[in-house]
């Protein structure tokens, strides 16, 4: 006898009598289903979910259900796991439309902030359907009843070897331990540069000192900038003006002072003026700055950034000590990308989650080889260099991974610059090069002459005394 066939309705309600969570997600990643007992875990946050689209990040900047479907979202290696056909029961394959094909459940865990309260971890259990293998229409997500406790909190600096989901883990808790002291998407790392540079942002964030950020181009100083003027509560904070030092014209810039030295601060709120490049002030456009903002109120907090500090260039008598002082309140040092090297995972899989985050192709990470690249790079350019290559290599990755064929070509070129280096020329110094043809010829003359100074004179057409003179003069009367 034919068994009955079930239909979407009937395999919803025992999905829904499941005591699991479970939910289920289309090819491109789009929740379809969530079961009554996924909205009690999830809570109102569930009521917005169907129809959104999971991305594999961890940005702080995500709120409400974007950031719900991000925790849930399961690494992108999840979806590249080879599928392999099921064998269906006799009864069953003549109602069978097309072969489907599953495999054996991929374990992951994701997580789970309320609205109120810490993350909530929890084991998945993802299983991948597929009209065909290696071909994914979807995924069934089976939850756990159970929470998992919260990942130790002890800073580990990551190596190579670390997985992408470490580092992903570990991004995320950086981001929302400091979430309430400042923005952190380039302040992320375990350096002891970093660490003191934090410290010093958390310094500058309680004060309204101003403020110096000191570091190279690409260091993250405009960024840093931003976090001290919006830390805390960035709706309360007032406009920032950024001026360019060294792009605009010092009448311009002279002008725009004298203007903002007059002027209400624009908008409600505390605001901020960033001079950008300081250090590349004319000498005259110093002394109006200075008349503008010693001895008087100035209406707008004011954060400066240089490439270098600004007592060293005092000492150089290249900028007015007065001026230097009154900017230069709190100094922060960035250091250069090559000078934390121990931050670069980090930051490169932070940077694919920012990728992922707009949508579009899910990137789980890099490979322990493309680490290896990236750490052996110089990164001239600093942490924009990093931003830009890891744009690249997101865009051009075919797989779950970033891999070392997916890096930008000026990586490999300087691999295989230092792998290959070049021969080092070596000055000739003409007089040393002589002198060493004259002892040779010398030699030999004398050689050819058994000892006898006069014959191998004239075999040199040389006089006697001359050819003694030049032996004493190379070293070789002794021989």
């Amino acid at each position: 006898m034919t068994r009955p066939r079930i239909n979407a309705g009937e395999l919803a309600r025992l999905l829904n009598a499941a005591r699991q969570p479970v939910y289920v997600l289309d090819e491109d990643l789009t929740i379809v289903f969530l079961n009554r007992a996924c909205h009690e875990w999830l809570g109102a946050a569930a009521d917005d979910l169907l129809g959104r689209r999971c991305a594999y990040h961890s940005q702080p900047s995500i709120v409400g259900p974007d950031a719900v479907t991000a925790g849930l979202c399961p690494p992108p290696s999840v979806l590249c796991a080879t599928a392999v056909p099921a064998v269906p029961s006799s009864g069953n394959a003549s109602r069978l439309t097309k072969p489907w094909h599953t495999q054996d459940a991929v374990s992951a865990t994701i997580c789970f902030q309320p609205p109120e309260g810490p993350l909530i971890y929890r084991r998945v259990r993802f299983i991948p359907l597929g009209t065909a293998p290696g071909e994914s229409i979807g995924l069934i997500a089976v939850v756990d009843a159970e929470n998992l406790s919260e990942p130790p909190a002890e800073e580990v600096v990551p190596t190579a070897e670390a997985a992408p989901t470490e580092l992903h883990e570990q991004i995320r808790r950086f981001r929302r331990e400091a979430a309430g002291r400042y923005r952190v998407d380039r302040l992320l790392g375990h350096s002891p540069a970093m660490r003191r540079a934090r410290r010093q942002i958390e310094l500058a964030v309680g004060s309204r000192s101003s403020v110096l950020l000191v570091g190279p181009p690409g260091s993250g100083r405009q960024h840093a900038a931003a976090t001290i003027h919006y830390a805390g509560d960035a709706e309360a904070a007032g406009s920032l003006v950024p001026l360019a030092c060294s792009v605009l014209g010092a009448e311009l810039i002279s002008s725009t002072i004298a203007a903002l030295a007059t002027a209400q601060p624009l908008g409600a709120g505390r605001s901020t003026l960033v001079l950008s490049d300081v250090d590349q002030l004319a000498p005259d456009v110093q002394a109006e700055l200075a008349a503008a903002l010693i001895g008087r109120p100035f209406p707008f907090r004011l954060i400066a950034t240089a490439t270098q500090p600004l007592d060293e260039l005092v000492r150089r008598g290249r900028f007015r000590e007065d001026l230097a002082a009154a900017l230069s309140t709190i100094v922060i040092e960035l250091p250069p990308l090559a000078g934390r090297r121990g931050d670069i995972l980090l930051l490169a899989q932070a940077l694919v989650e920012e990728n992922n985050a707009q949508g579009g192709k899910q990137v789980g990470g890099l490979s322990a080889e493309a680490l290896d690249r990236l750490d052996a790079y110089a990164w001239p350019g600093n942490l924009d260099e990093l931003a830009r290559a890891m744009a690249e290599a997101h865009q051009r990755a075919g797989g779950p991974e970033i891999a070392v064929a997916d890096l930008p070509e000026r990586l490999h070129l300087a691999a295989s610059a230092a792998a290959h280096p070049r021969r080092k020329e070596e000055t000739i110094v003409l007089d040393e090069f002589l002198g060493r043809m004259e002892r040779e010829l010398i030699r030999r003359a004398l050689a050819r002459a058994k000892g006898n100074k006069a014959k191998a004179a004239r075999l040199l057409g040389l006089t006697r005394p001359r050819l003694y003179r030049r032996m004493v003069q190379l070293g070789l009367a002794g021989e």
